[in-house]
């Protein structure tokens, strides 16, 4: 399988002295037009000037997006080499939507069972993950509410991600969508030739799960963060598609408005023995330090009835991204979800609900119900959420409150990480 590119590059300047990685790409490079986000309102480029034959520099995330022709980009591996100036190097590559096609009539009726049973399950846990065991049915009664807010225990949590916001790049919203009359929304394209308004459908879906409301004018309900402030970042076209340099200008945006929580249900395909792009490894890292916890789709290249389990997709296997893996209404793996597979980087973090998940679809559909770690993402980003409110946990901390609440289960950690991810309930 190539790894489809664009024919630009990502540069990793050094956040130390931002000036000084500029100044070594130019004299790599030789190009002297360098557009930098801090000058545009909000970090937010406009469309055309990620287009242009500038450099484009996220000064939040250290990252510039360059075209580059094989010389200059050869140069710039020997700067990087050579200096601190520049730290590393990577084709910009092309990214998807992770989840269309999946859908639920498709997915019914796979079963994974395993034996493995994690240390020191609660005695619910241990009843629930018994039952599983033997085949038996986890049974969600309540009709009011899709069962994967059952799961996490959405249902019983007293918090509602008020004044939290939460960031979900994607195929944008449906700005006209009645579920969504009366919320703080703020949306940004960074797609060319395409406003926010989502064409696709996969972004309105996401946006749906993470942040819809608490009642709903049809049942059953199905969202989490129902207070959360939306932003709503068009990186994917209508057709589902897109490059790292919108993901990376959405990125910036979200992290320079103080989204506590970053919602990313796309990617790429890796294969065994790849390794995870130190770009986005430290692109994370510094979305964290400034308060910004980026929750990542693993990928449904995976084949379980077949045998064949892929590993975590690009870029959701960098180690700080929190990668998210799919479960079904049995709290079995969804046979499309991918695994740690990849020593180096890859590793699945966590799990949530993401077969048969109905969600809000663009109008007139209005709900739609689709499967894809695409749709166990956005479970954990509302739920993110739900933790900011709680606790005040920004970046690592809030990291960390959602990987001690999972609930431990009997599949391998490899498939579902810490666990499925759990509404905070103190």
């Amino acid at each position: 399988m190539s790894i489809e590119t664009t024919g630009r590059y990502l540069v990793l300047l050094p956040d130390e002295d931002l000036g000084a990685g500029i100044q070594a790409l130019s004299s790599a490079t030789g190009i002297q037009g360098v557009a930098r986000a801090a000058d545009f309102e909000d970090h937010a480029f406009t469309t055309e000037e990620l287009d242009s034959p500038n450099a484009s520099v996220f000064d939040d995330l250290g990252v510039a997006v360059v075209p580059l022709d094989p010389d200059q980009a050869q140069s710039v591996r020997a700067s990087a080499a050579a200096s601190s100036n520049v730290l590393a190097i990577q084709p910009e590559r092309v990214v998807y939507a992770l989840g269309q096609g999946l859908s639920g009539e498709y997915l019914r009726g796979y079963r994974d069972a395993t034996n493995h049973l994690y240390e020191q399950a609660e005695p619910d846990q241990a009843m629930q993950a018994a039952r599983t065991r033997k085949g038996e049915p986890v049974e969600f009664k309540d009709c009011k509410n899709t069962w994967g807010l059952q799961a996490t225990k959405v249902v019983d949590t007293s918090y509602s991600g008020l004044g939290i916001r939460i960031a979900v790049l994607d195929t944008g919203l449906d700005l006209n969508h009645p579920d969504f009359a009366g919320r703080m929304i703020r949306s940004r394209s960074f797609i060319r030739g395409e406003d926010v308004q989502d064409g696709n459908g996969h972004g309105t879906h996401c946006i749906g799960t993470a942040c819809g409301p608490m009642d709903p004018p049809t049942l059953p309900r199905y969202g989490v963060a129902y207070n959360a402030e939306i932003y709503a970042g068009k990186v994917l076209s209508n057709r589902g598609s897109g490059s790292d340099s919108g993901i990376l200008a959405g990125i910036e945006w979200a992290v320079n408005n103080n989204c506590a929580v970053i919602s990313m249900s796309l990617g790429a395909p890796t294969q065994p023995g790849d390794t995870y792009s130190p770009i986005y490894e430290r692109v994370g890292h510094r979305a964290l330090k400034r308060g910004s916890l980026i929750i990542a789709a693993a990928g449904n290249e995976s084949r379980r009835d077949r045998g064949e389990i892929k590993p975590v997709g690009y870029p959701a296997n960098a180690p700080s991204l929190m990668a998210v893996g799919a479960l079904d209404n049995k709290l079995q793996m969804g046979f499309f979800s991918n695994s740690s597979i990849n020593l180096d980087g890859g590793q699945v973090d966590i799990a949530a609900p993401g077969v048969d998940v109905y969600s809000t679809w663009p109008m007139p559909e209005r709900y739609n119900t689709i499967s894809g770690t695409s749709m166990a993402t956005p479970h954990v980003a509302g739920i993110a959420a739900l933790y900011a409110e709680a606790t005040g946990a920004r970046g690592m901390e809030l990291w960390a409150w959602l990987m001690r609440d999972a609930q431990r289960m009997v599949l391998p950690g490899t498939d579902v990480g810490i666990g499925l991810a759990q509404a905070p309930l103190f």
